[in-house]
């Protein structure tokens, strides 16, 4: 099952951006908005700064192909823009992969999992 649809249009990258809240780290920017949906809607930029269009096209692969490994914990019913910034033009897929994550981490629309409720409980328990 699919559960991320693409933005495509300006109107829609332009709304996002308007409407949503972001957050950065040192590769990328990330825009979330709702869109009272029961699907997300992702959408890609990455500008000339970057690099060339062999460059451009191989960060919007990455990105996209990162985002579809871990859609299932991602929150639903969202628009989400990610921006590369010019730093993302020579990094690894592990290393986007990461920082889409932590910017998912950082935006809070990350489902939480049994594993991640484990270590949070293990860990609050250590202290007491």
């Amino acid at each position: 099952m699919r559960f991320t649809q693409g933005l495509k249009k300006n109107r829609e990258f332009q709304e996002v951006y308007k409407n949503g809240v972001s957050r950065a780290n040192k590769y990328f920017v990330m825009y979330v908005s709702e869109n009272g949906r029961n699907v997300n809607c992702l959408g890609i930029s990455v500008s000339k700064k970057v690099g060339n269009s062999v460059v451009r096209h191989r960060v919007k692969r990455l990105v996209k192909e990162s985002y579809r490994l871990h859609e299932d914990v991602f929150n639903s019913g969202l628009n989400i823009v990610i921006t590369a910034r010019a730093s993302a033009a020579s990094i690894t897929f592990s290393k986007v992969e990461s920082a889409v994550l932590h910017l998912g981490r950082l935006h809070g629309i990350m489902k939480k999992t049994d594993i991640e409720d484990e270590k949070n409980s293990d860990s609050n328990h250590s202290f007491l």
